[in-house]
């Protein structure tokens, strides 16, 4: 069966359907990953956006029950050059693209994948959309009216205050269990098995939870966890972190990273094309060290006014941008990027043990 995928700017690209025989619209970008498919599609930061995958070869190690990030597919639809029917993988369950048809999620294969994301890069984020119909007018007056949800945060955010128990057995009475909340912005599976392997009992929490809940529950430490959106979108958040700083450590990983930024008083604003993928160059300024870094991100904190008691701490080696800041007299410590590490190297998961520890 055809599928097509039509951009915002008007143009068509033809392909091949390999999922589920359906229309959806939303933010096209790109990942420039060369494996981790499966978590990509489960991250939660993907909610609302349609992923291209610059690699050329996806689902050549089909799908595991393990390498999940969240309960379902997060993303609108799905872009390959070519999609591998035939896995080879010993922990794999099933293939990619009945993957993608179980949970009713589009996908094209045969598309020039390095033409589109040069379009992308070229012309900035889009939205678009993807049919196995016809391209009408009407579907192209759709596209023109598709506005990505404000809300996104509160679709992906779990509704309920849940606690994952730490998995470490410790027999030293004098190693105190850390008990962290954890503001749930679409965060990552991840995230929260690290956590709780470095002893860490995770308290997980809705977006909108309030501060005086969190400050009344003693707690070590809350974390803000990464998400998808526009930072500026999710206010309940931005006015419980603001009651939140200088009473407790505050961490933020992501969107999270944002959205302390923004209760600090500084600005957050668009990428151009963002920065989603497995590959990218971070420098940790106090250290003079390069990680790589895995990340999915559309916006970024502005330097120019962020307080002047707030230390740039990391800055992508790429495009400069801040990629995490900390302030000793807060006790505030974020970073951009995601330390966890799922998909992507591992240089950089030492950070969580780093913040830990700091609560000693």
């Amino acid at each position: 069966m055809k599928a097509y995928i039509l951009l915002e700017d008007g143009t068509i690209f033809e392909g091949v359907s390999c999922g589920a025989d359906k229309t959806a619209f939303g933010e096209i970008c790109f990942n420039t990953g060369m494996t981790g498919y499966q978590e990509i599609l489960t991250d939660p930061s993907y909610a609302g956006q349609t992923v291209v995958m610059t690699y050329p070869l996806i689902g050549n190690y089909g799908i595991s029950d393990e390498d999940v990030e969240s309960d379902r597919i997060q993303v609108q639809g799905f872009i390959v050059k070519e999609l591998c029917e035939l896995e080879s993988n010993w922990k794999s369950a099933k293939n990619l693209s009945d993957y993608l048809k179980e949970h009713n999620i589009p996908c094209v294969s045969g598309v020039d994948t390095r033409m589109l994301t040069k379009k992308i890069r070229n012309m900035g984020a889009m939205n678009c959309v993807i049919t196995t119909q016809e391209i009408t007018e009407e579907l192209k007056e759709q596209l023109r009216q598709y506005k990505f949800p404000s809300d996104v945060v509160k679709q992906v955010s779990g509704k309920d205050n849940t606690v994952i128990p730490n998995l470490i057995q410790n027999d030293n009475p004098s190693d105190k269990e850390k008990r962290i909340a954890l503001i749930d912005l679409g965060v990552k599976n991840g995230i929260i098995k690290h956590l709780s392997t470095l002893g860490c009992e995770v308290h997980v929490f809705p977006y909108n939870i309030d501060a005086k809940t969190l400050l009344n529950s003693e707690f070590d430490a809350i974390m803000l966890s990464n998400g998808p959106g526009d930072p500026q979108d999710v206010k309940e958040t931005i006015q419980t972190t603001k009651e939140l700083i200088g009473k407790i450590p505050l961490y933020g990983i992501c969107l999270g990273h944002q959205i302390l930024a923004i209760a600090l008083g500084a600005n957050t604003y668009k990428l151009k094309f963002g920065h989603r993928g497995s590959n990218h160059p971070v420098i940790d300024l106090r250290t003079n060290k390069v990680y790589m870094t895995a990340q999915n991100h559309g916006y970024a904190v502005s330097k120019e006014n962020l307080p002047e008691n707030m230390q740039i701490t990391h800055i992508n080696v790429n495009d400069e941008t801040v990629e995490g800041f900390c302030s000793e007299k807060l006790n505030i410590n974020t970073v951009q990027f995601h330390p966890e590490a799922g998909p992507g190297p591992l240089d950089i998961n030492c950070i969580f043990s780093e913040w830990i520890e700091r609560l000693d």
